[in-house]
């Protein structure tokens, strides 16, 4: 080895300390970094012309135990229009038995496990639709052994 070089342990191999770079001097004077500001962007107009459309009923990983009704509601603004419709999906197929105007209704006995809850305005004239965000809840049946379990 060269005189003048010592070598440091890197990751259980010896490198001469001069192989090593090193960082590039900082200017004393730096100017400070520019302030970005945000553009702010005109509101777009949601699909459909809702600006509310949302399940908030059941909320997202709600549990519900036994045979509790499962109470659904679908909060829209502005109120749906005559000519839409709304069509109703669990675990990915539609509820068929729900009207085309339901945005309240109640899902009872449900067997246990997990459920994921949708809707879908449809506008006819336009061929426009819009889903929401899905809903996942739990339906949980209590043990025998539970508290919560009625004897029949």
């Amino acid at each position: 080895m060269p005189t003048g070089w010592s070598t440091i342990p890197i990751n259980r191999y010896r490198v001469p300390k001069r192989s090593i770079p090193r960082a590039a001097p900082r200017p004393h004077a730096a100017r400070p970094p520019a302030i970005r500001r945000r553009r702010r962007t005109p509101k777009k107009e949601a699909p459909l012309g809702y600006t509310e459309f949302a399940i908030t009923s059941p909320t997202p990983e709600q549990t519900f135990f036994g045979d509790e009704v499962v109470a659904v509601n679908l909060t829209l603004d502005p109120a749906l229009k005559p000519d839409q419709t709304i069509t109703w999906h669990l675990n990915g197929k539609e509820l068929s038995d729900q009207g085309p105007t339901a945005a309240h209704f109640a899902l009872p006995r449900l067997d246990r496990g997990a459920y994921v809850i949708a809707a879908t305005i449809t506008d006819p004239a336009s061929g426009e639709s819009r889903t929401s965000d899905s809903v996942t809840f739990y339906v949980r049946q209590p043990s025998e052994l539970s508290p919560q379990h009625k004897n029949p």
